[in-house]
């Protein structure tokens, strides 16, 4: 069944807290979705973000992003009071992380007061239950999270070494534990709210027919509980350190490749656990929503190690992944695959044979379509059914600024493909009903492609540590025309679902 959608994550949602968060912004934003016609949102990864407040570089896989618990559904739960709330602020077009980290876990904070004091039996009960049932991951995350504020808001790999060195039995971080029970009970409080909003987000999105495309990245911080727990699990030296840095070597984006500097896996380790940890945070986040994209697909069958300390992506060499043997084992866990293979960048045989192995849709992006092959695969007459198709993703810029830099050459085969020249205001949604034509069962564009918004609502620069992921809606934004325009094509290309 052919089906659309918008990509929009969480935090630039329009609100009066800074972010957008998982209730009232959410709900209205899934309701919009659902006038619109659209069958699906897909927003980037929930996980709380680090380095550069990048949603791919998470404290821990496992966890949610304190920042997107809903102030608003914390008062109907009885933890805060409104009188407890600061003065609504205008909604801004951008995020500013540190006032909001004050804000929210400033709120998170007379939330536990409130919850110690008074919470409600049922809400107890739930906390207890969600705490067991999580423990594997929770209690190492509630810990790290709290001993990276002891610790001044260091790295972990600058704690002391009773500390770096994460061993359950050990006295110092059974000592760290009792000393630090606020803040442990604090981050453990914020993920058992975060969950139960967001189960409760995606009751309001099936109410109303909409699915939730979640987001799992490939690799994780160097800086993360995950990394600090199970070093085991990492190419890593003694202290804890990655001897590789992940990346992608020189491609569209960047002629010196990328250089993420996130730690690689040890699969042989992995493999002897019948990769436990990785199955497990996949079936995490599948818990919470309908199909989850996977992030950097090709490094399941190879991925490009990078040594520790180098300046550049360029120099580094592929080494296998786990290929198969790991999707055959999650099959075989998760029952099926409901899963999207991001399958972009420097795609070899062996990545798309171990894709259609599994019969996994791939992704394809139309702005990487310009160039002088007619078999290019991310020409729309090329795409088979069993693909996703975007007019952008997260890491692109906006359609319409990335049309108005295109020469005049470039723009020829826009209007080649679409039939007709067109001027840059228009671009944008000429691509978005040229996917929408498309065979591909699924399509997909950003909200700031459906508002023809300019270079400023650009998402991420890859490649660029800072200034990124800061945009944000503005309500004026999910009152526009553009949103009946789209469910007219929607329905005129047959997406509507009956």
């Amino acid at each position: 069944m052919r089906s659309s959608g918008l990509l929009l994550h969480v935090s630039s949602l329009p609100s009066e807290w800074g972010i957008g968060d998982f209730g009232p912004p959410a709900t209205a934003w899934i309701d919009r979705l659902a006038d619109a016609g659209q069958r699906w949102w897909q927003f980037l990864p929930l996980s709380p973000p680090g380095r550069g407040n990048s949603p791919y570089e998470p404290f821990s896989t496992f966890a949610l992003n304190e920042l997107f618990l809903s102030p608003d559904w914390l008062v109907e739960d009885g933890l805060l009071q409104k009188s407890e709330l600061p003065a609504a602020q205008p909604s801004s077009t951008r995020v500013d992380y540190p006032a909001v980290i004050t804000l929210k876990h400033g709120l998170l904070e007379l939330a536990q007061t409130h919850f110690r004091g008074a919470a409600r039996p049922d809400l107890r009960q739930a906390f207890d239950q969600f705490c067991q049932a999580q423990a594997s991951w929770l209690d190492d995350y509630a810990l790290f999270r709290a001993l990276r504020i002891a610790q001044g808001d260091r790295e972990f790999h600058a704690w002391p070494p009773a500390l770096l060195h994460h061993d359950p039995a050990a006295l110092a971080l059974a000592e760290a534990r009792g000393q630090l029970s606020d803040l442990f009970d604090r981050f453990r409080l914020g993920q058992f709210l975060a969950h139960r909003q967001l189960l409760r987000l995606r009751e309001h999105a099936r109410s109303r027919g909409v699915g939730l495309i979640g987001d799992v990245p490939f690799f994780v911080s160097p800086d993360s509980s995950d990394v600090w727990a199970h070093p085991e699990l990492f190419l890593l030296d003694a202290d804890r350190r990655p001897q590789f840095v992940a990346g992608v070597p020189p491609d569209y984006f960047s002629a010196d490749g990328q250089l993420w500097g996130e730690p690689l896996y040890d699969w042989d380790a992995l493999r002897r656990t019948g990769y436990q940890w990785w199955l497990a945070r996949i079936g995490t986040v599948l818990s919470l929503v309908d199909l989850v994209r996977l992030d950097h697909f090709r490094a399941f069958a190879a991925a490009w190690h990078i040594p520790a300390g180098a300046t550049t992506a360029v120099h580094g060499e592929w080494r296998p992944g786990p290929e198969a043997d790991f999707l055959a084992a999650a099959q075989a866990r998760l029952g099926s695959l409901p899963l999207i293979a991001e399958d972009l960048g420097l795609i070899t045989p062996d990545v798309i044979a171990l894709r259609d192995q599994f019969s996994l849709p791939g992704m394809r992006v139309l702005q990487f379509a310009l160039d002088d092959d007619p078999q290019n695969p991310f020409l729309p007459e090329h795409y088979p059914p069993n693909v996703v198709a975007y007019t952008a993703t997260h890491d692109n810029q906006t359609t319409r600024a990335w049309y108005e830099s295109l020469g005049e050459e470039a723009r020829r085969r826009i209007w080649t493909c679409i039939g007709h020249p067109i001027e840059p205001t228009d671009a944008a949604w000429e691509l978005i009903r040229l996917i929408w034509e498309s065979k591909a069962s699924l399509a997909i564009t950003p909200l700031q492609d459906l508002l023809n918004l300019g270079a400023d609502a650009r998402m991420n620069w890859p490649g660029r540590p800072l200034d990124n992921w800061n945009w944000r809606a503005t309500p004026e934004h999910l009152d526009s025309p553009a949103f009946e325009r789209l469910r007219a094509l929607t329905r005129q290309t047959g997406r509507i679902t009956p």
